[in-house]
């Protein structure tokens, strides 16, 4: 996973070198690049599906899922543009939803 966060991060800097805008504008446009991208997955889903009788079926379950990374890797960057400790407070929040949903903890066993 680091190396992930290793190729956000260089991601993050290109888009935070390639724009002169404002910092909270910056911010706002990346996570509005969230909605885009999960639009993109509806799209996807809909022409997957075959519902768009203009279309048919113009997208496989394959492109379905590059669509779900996209948001995912969009979402990673924006989070690393807002706070650049963001493999730490993902890291985290994992944790706590590992604590909240599945009633485990980070504790390393004993047995």
């Amino acid at each position: 996973m680091k190396d992930t966060w290793t190729t956000i991060a260089r991601l993050a800097t290109r888009l935070e070198e390639h724009s002169a805008l404002p910092r909270e504008q910056r911010i706002l446009l990346q996570l509005l690049k969230i909605q885009e991208e999960a639009g993109e997955v509806a799209e996807a889903v809909i022409g997957a599906m075959g519902q768009n009788p203009r279309k048919g079926h113009s997208h496989t379950w394959d492109e379905v899922e590059a669509e779900i990374c996209d948001v995912i890797v969009t979402g990673m960057v924006a989070l690393m543009r807002m706070n650049p400790e963001a493999p730490d407070v993902f890291a985290q929040h994992v944790e706590r939803i590992r604590e909240r949903d599945l009633g485990e903890s980070a504790r390393i066993s004993s047995r």
